[in-house]
This record gives C-alpha cells, sequence and structure tokens, in this order.
C-alpha cells in the first residue's frame, strides 16, 4: 500500500516556522493502532487523516501517543493540500470529524479561515502542581478542554521555561495554555501537552477556540491578531463569531512524498 503524504507548515507563510503538520490522504480509514503507528513514525505534533466522502472529507488527527478531538493547524494543512491538489470544487472545503462539522474557506489574500467552535474556559480550582510546573504565579487559571493559565504580561510568556515532567503530572485535560497581553497584537499563547507526547506546540489552532472567547469579552473587541511564542512562532487573526470561532492563517508546502505500507 501506497499512501500520499505532505509535510505543511502551517500558521506560516514561509517554510521552517510555524507548526508542520503531516497530511496523509487515504481511500479509506485504515486500522486505529496504523494510524498510531504512522503518526509515531512522523513524529510531528500531528499527522492528520483525509478520507473523502462525496464533495466533503472526514478528518482525524493522532499526535505521536494519542488521538487528538480537534486540531486546528493541521486541518489547515489538509485544506491546504486538498486546494494544491485541486480536490476540492470552489474555495470552501468541508470536513467531518466526531464532534461535528469544520468548514475551511480560502480567502482572496491567501489566507485560509477556519469555522471552529468554541471553548469557552470556566474558573476553576487551581490545580496543585500547575503553577510550580510553569514556575510562575498566574493572574487567573480557567478550564476548558485544556487549562487556561493567564499571566500579567507578554514577557512572562515568552520567558516561560516549564519543568515538564512536572506538567506530565496533570492529568484531567489534554495541554496548558499560557496567555498574556501582546505588545504589538491583542494577545499571545503557549502550549505544552506533554501527556500527547507534545512538549511545546508550535502553534495551536485548537487552543484559540478557548482563547479567542477569553480575549474577545476581556477586550471589548470580536476581531484580534494574536501570537504563538514558541521558538519557530506563529501569527493567527482571530475572530469571535456568534456560534463559533473563525481563526486564519497561511500555510506552505514543505515536502511530499509517499509512505509504504
Amino acid at each position: 500500500m501506497q499512501i500520499p503524504v505532505y509535510q505543511i507548515d502551517a500558521f506560516a507563510s514561509r517554510v521552517f516556522s510555524g507548526n508542520p503538520a503531516a497530511v496523509c490522504l487515504l481511500g479509506e480509514w485504515l486500522p486505529d493502532l496504523q494510524m498510531q503507528r504512522i503518526a509515531a513514525e512522523n513524529n510531528l505534533s500531528e499527522t492528520v487523516f483525509v478520507v473523502p466522502r462525496g464533495d466533503e472529507f472526514e478528518l482525524r488527527w493522532f499526535s505521536p501517543r494519542m488521538e487528538i478531538d480537534l486540531c486546528g493547524h493541521a486541518t489547515l494543512a489538509a485544506a491546504h493540500v486538498l486546494f494544491l491538489e485541486r480536490m476540492v470544487y470552489g474555495d470552501t472545503a468541508v470536513f467531518h470529524f466526531a464532534g461535528g462539522r469544520l468548514q475551511v474557506t480560502r480567502r482572496p489574500d491567501g489566507k485560509l479561515a477556519m469555522r471552529f467552535p468554541c471553548h469557552a474556559a470556566q474558573v476553576c480550582e487551581r490545580p496543585p502542581f500547575l503553577e510550580a510546573a510553569l514556575g510562575v504565579d498566574a493572574c487567573e487559571i480557567l478550564a476548558s478542554r485544556d487549562y487556561l493559565v493567564v499571566l500579567r504580561d507578554e514577557e512572562q510568556v515568552a520567558s516561560l521555561r516549564p519543568n515538564m515532567a512536572l506538567l506530565g503530572e496533570i492529568r484531567n485535560c489534554l495541554g496548558v495554555i499560557v496567555t498574556a497581553p501582546g505588545r504589538s497584537v491583542d494577545f499571545v499563547s503557549r502550549f505544552f501537552a506533554p501527556n500527547a507526547g507534545i512538549p511545546e506546540d508550535p502553534v495551536t489552532g485548537s487552543a484559540h477556540c478557548t482563547l479567542i472567547p477569553y480575549w474577545a469579552k476581556r477586550l471589548g473587541k470580536n476581531s484580534m491578531q494574536a501570537r504563538q511564542l514558541s521558538e519557530r512562532g506563529g501569527e493567527i487573526e482571530c475572530e469571535q463569531l456568534e456560534d463559533g470561532v473563525l481563526i486564519c492563517g497561511h500555510a506552505v508546502l514543505f515536502m511530499k512524498g509517499e509512505i509504504f505500507l
């Protein structure tokens, strides 16, 4: 069996930046264990598997360790491949996943705009290890799928050096989002998910399902610019919608080939 595979840098306008994802185009689903092994072999934060269903597509995402419920940058990467290979009629790709439906639209400026669900965070009890693992005192800690840790300023977020072993002791979430107001953008963030095999994710689309509603309410604005302060870095255009969030960014092809099974 030969599987077409692409490596895309998402939330990036040039290679060697943004978040790399592998995109595997399938005719039918492979066994779960085989997809997990492919993701582990690719050793990127996510590998997305795409199966056509008529004019639309089904998606599943895998980190090197586990299946992920929702992934933004790999969805952006999948849409980029479908537009690149002219597998989509028009400028909108429609995806289905276990949690519902996603839509990605190619805009005239070349950015891809993803309509994603809103995962608003709620006030929660402070996990006992979290601030110690991050080495900071948080202004706020909230929870959705991930913990949302709010710090005072961009410098605090940029200078974080988390204790990954201790961070890995926090089991009741996928990952930890750390955020603060930005200097030249509306807000900045970083994302850590050591239990999913992702010590630090370069740019995390799904984290913005939580970040956008938080900052839209705090800043009193629906359209925002964000930056993820990982080593590779990434720029995200954000909008709070009535029925979800809009997450926009560029994507570029780094590599294409085949997997042989």
